[in-house]
């Protein structure tokens, strides 16, 4: 008897470049302005354009104009290999972490646990926000030698300011100094250059759901050397964050409330302000859409599904954070963190709302990825 077997499938060449990434997803609203494409291009032809009403990308070679790129038509592919909303990423960053895709009724993505968490340490708790796991991990991996620094937002400007810029945190200060929310865009990718030049070489990321999409998209990808200083990947809950005209635009036009004058804010349900003078204010979130970020309108991922552990204040206590352990890295230090007391844990199917809360958010989010792009991200399973 003789056996034959078929040739594998010969692998598709990747050709696309900055012509066809503009083309399909910064031209056409697709783009969350993560700056993945900007911190892998080895010619150093793409910016980044911070201002309010900006927040993407842009080419600045005057050969070929904006819409094309010399390099990528003699062959480099960089910016497009990086990308967390180009073509098929969603499912080629699940394959790149947990080695498959995930299903139609993991619509908060994959994960190993969902937890309830705080930090131990009074004031770490109380400088971050919700129940201030994210400084409280930082602080912990910076301790325990996994990372040399953070790559984070800080505020810019004077205090009160609340525009949110990239940054590095390599000590403990830094890293409570970036603590809270900001409702504002940050593409914190950006601060890489910084940490690069001052020969920080292991590095956590802290950034929103797109932002925590493009390592395991430019891995899969084989970008190169641009993303192997990323060694812990934290997600941020984020179904959307605001233009910065909002504070003089809705809260101080309409409520008289300067964000000089702001000291936290959150979002529960509604937009919540505290203020210098002691007074606490909330906002229905519908007043608020006006000012969505462009990048925001078709993100369809709302729980930070390719973290290492993903987290948000969506609990009924302010005092908690939702965590999402998705990685065996995440997992590691998590546990760790709970075994040596820097974190405390409940199971969070102890606040049964926080998590039909994220089903239900991660749900509206993928309902908004356009029927024109390719169809995974808003694959659900049907009620």
């Amino acid at each position: 008897m003789t056996v034959t077997e078929e040739a594998p499938a010969k692998k598709e060449r990747w050709t696309a470049q900055w012509k066809e990434l503009y083309d399909e997803v910064v031209d056409s609203g697709l783009c969350t302005g993560c700056a993945g494409c900007v911190i892998v291009c080895p010619h150093d032809v793409l910016s980044y354009n911070h201002e309010s009403g900006g927040y993407k990308p842009f080419h600045i070679e005057e050969e070929l104009g904006p819409t094309n790129c010399v390099h990528g038509e003699k062959g480099c592919t960089s910016c497009t290999r990086a990308c967390p909303r180009f073509r098929s990423w969603e499912p080629e960053a699940d394959e790149h972490l947990f080695a498959r895709a995930r299903q139609p009724d993991e619509v908060s993505g994959i994960y190993q646990d969902l937890l309830l968490t705080r930090a131990s340490e009074d004031m770490v708790h109380q400088m971050g926000q919700d129940g201030g796991l994210v400084a409280a991990m930082l602080i912990w991996l910076r301790e325990h030698d996994y990372i040399d620094a953070a790559l984070v937002s800080f505020l810019d400007g004077e205090a009160g300011d609340w525009k949110a810029k990239p940054g590095v945190a390599v000590t403990r200060e830094e890293i409570l100094a970036s603590a809270g929310s900001r409702y504002t865009y940050s593409a914190n990718t950006l601060a890489s250059k910084e940490a690069a030049e001052r020969g920080l070489s292991r590095l956590a990321l802290v950034g929103m759901s797109c932002q925590s999409s493009i390592l395991p998209v430019a891995w899969h990808r084989k970008v190169g050397k641009s993303t192997k200083p990323f060694l812990f990947n934290i997600g941020l809950l984020c179904s959307k964050t605001f233009d910065d005209a909002i504070f003089e635009e809705l809260f101080e036009t309409k409520y008289g409330l300067r964000k000089q004058d702001m000291v936290k804010m959150n979002i529960k349900g509604v937009f919540q302000i505290w203020m210098k003078d002691g007074s606490y204010h909330e906002i229905n979130l519908k007043e608020c859409h006006a000012w969505t970020r462009e990048g925001c309108v078709h993100c369809p991922d709302f729980a930070a599904e390719h973290a290492d552990v993903s987290t948000g204040g969506i609990g009924k206590d302010n005092d908690w954070t939702l965590t999402i352990v998705r990685t065996d890295l995440g997992r590691e230090v998590i546990t760790r963190m709970i075994d040596d007391g820097s974190i405390i844990a409940r199971p969070a199917d102890e606040d049964p709302g926080a998590i039909k809360l994220m089903h239900k958010l991660s749900e509206k989010s993928r309902e908004r990825w356009p029927d024109t792009a390719i169809a995974f991200p808003k694959a659900m399973a049907p009620h």
